[in-house]
């Protein structure tokens, strides 16, 4: 008998009895559509356009307002991303020329140059919208956790098309080891830029510049730009740890 398994199940099922009520009661306090906003709300909505001329009022509120608790949030990605490199990395070596796992039950595929040819037309159209998303972020839906997403979406599509070890040789991991890390640096040290010149952490000190252009926004473009960085080397280095379980492993591994 499988206690783990067992065990497992025990804990899921006291989980659902126990937070379910909540989900419900929840769900049936919620105000209606069409509501009128809460003071907080309404706050946010009335001060956030001229204060920061930033047009998207949900980016302001998360990389300004609340800038703190975003701050925190990047940092449990970046202790998510470390715990599975640590639990998956085990013994593996960092070879970029590994084989694939070879099963008789499993085909590998060959090259399709058709689908190289589509990727090479969506790949660097995937990395202009990540672009896009992440400088107008302070204006319309986006900013850098979105743009950092469908940055690292844009490197596996480079994986699908011209595979694993010219995947490995084109972005090599160190790189995005690094571009993560300082990425989540460059976040404390947007908070702590306007401490240099007397203001409080992750209070605006930049010209305000203009509504609805890529100048508004004060701190938050760079902001979001830190954010970003962190989130692309995040996932980028989650997919090489997953990818690196798929590999044949070589003499003397485990």
């Amino acid at each position: 008998m499988n206690y783990g398994k067992l065990l497992r199940y025990a804990l899921c099922i006291v989980s659902l009895v126990v937070l379910a009520p909540a989900v419900v009661l929840v769900a049936l306090r919620m105000p209606a559509f069409g509501d009128t906003l809460p003071a907080y709300g309404a706050a946010i909505n009335a001060q956030v356009p001229s204060m920061r001329q930033a047009t998207n009022v949900v980016t302001a509120v998360i990389f300004d307002v609340r800038g703190v608790d975003t701050l925190g949030e990047e940092f449990i990605f970046v202790a998510a991303i470390t715990g599975l490199a640590v639990l998956l990395r085990g013994g593996r070596g960092e070879d970029a020329s590994r084989k694939p796992i070879h099963t008789d039950a499993r085909r590998l595929p060959a090259r399709s140059e058709a689908i190289a040819l589509l990727i090479r037309w969506m790949l660097p159209a995937t990395v202009a919208f990540s672009i896009y998303v992440m400088a107008h972020g302070q204006l319309t839906p986006g900013g850098g956790f979105q743009a950092g997403a469908v940055l690292a979406s844009a490197m596996l599509l480079l994986f699908l098309g011209d595979g694993y070890p010219s995947w490995r040789q084109t972005v090599p991991p160190i790189v995005m080891q690094w571009l993560e890390a300082l990425g989540a640096v460059a976040c404390v040290g947007v908070g702590l830029l306007p401490m240099a010149f007397g203001a409080g952490f992750l209070e605006n000190v930049l010209p305000q510049g203009q509504p609805k252009s890529l100048t508004g926004g004060g701190l938050i473009p760079l902001f979001n730009l830190a954010v970003g960085m962190a989130i692309t080397g995040g996932f980028v280095n989650a997919l090489v740890e997953f990818l690196e379980e798929t590999r044949e492993p070589e003499e003397g591994e485990r």
